[in-house]
């Protein structure tokens, strides 16, 4: 029964509170309103919890597996569902090997995005570069889909109209 008196707050008229510890109900002066504990970690907590949902519902960042075909790649997808209830993916690769030295060499990355309603689709072909200080190959891409991507992955192919995904998979995301 007192720790539940410790959270309620009674109001008396005069707006001064009563001393819970005594057995007295005799107001003290030196006692002003404040919210209690209680309500204010309710109100804290619900804050985060409503926080934690719209960041966490505004994107998702997947990383890609390590690649059997080059083992030092390493990337990320973002998505991201836009007001228009459209997807946007955004690519990022570094410690990419150049198509025409894998073995057999082909020619461009092709992203494929893997959807329930679509099944698989190439989405696009990565870009790749190497900055002035550094000759690590890196590769981006991005674009903006109607469908839901269940998976991301990229192949190795010597064409990038391809409809189809080769069986060159250089990376791949767990399902989101």
């Amino acid at each position: 029964m007192t720790i539940i008196k410790r959270f309620i707050k009674k109001e008396p008229e005069n707006g001064v509170l009563p001393n819970l510890n005594s057995t007295k109900t005799k107001p003290n002066a030196t006692t002003s309103l404040q919210p209690s504990w209680l309500a204010k970690t309710i109100i804290l907590s619900a804050s985060v919890i409503i926080a934690i949902t719209v960041l966490s519902s505004c994107s998702r960042k997947a990383m890609f597996q390590i690649s059997p075909i080059v083992p030092a790649a390493r990337g990320y997808v973002k998505t991201k569902r836009d007001r228009n209830k459209n997807y946007t993916i955004q690519v990022y690769l570094e410690n990419l090997a150049e198509p025409n030295r894998l073995t057999p060499p082909k020619q461009v990355y092709i992203v494929w995005i893997e959807s329930a309603n679509n099944g698989r689709m190439n989405v696009g072909r990565v870009k790749t570069a190497t900055s002035l200080f550094s000759s690590t190959l890196k590769g981006s891409f991005e674009t903006v889909s109607a469908s839901k991507p269940l998976k991301v992955f990229i192949t190795a192919e010597d064409d990038a109209t391809v409809p189809f995904p080769s069986n060159m998979i250089v990376m791949t995301t767990n399902n989101f």
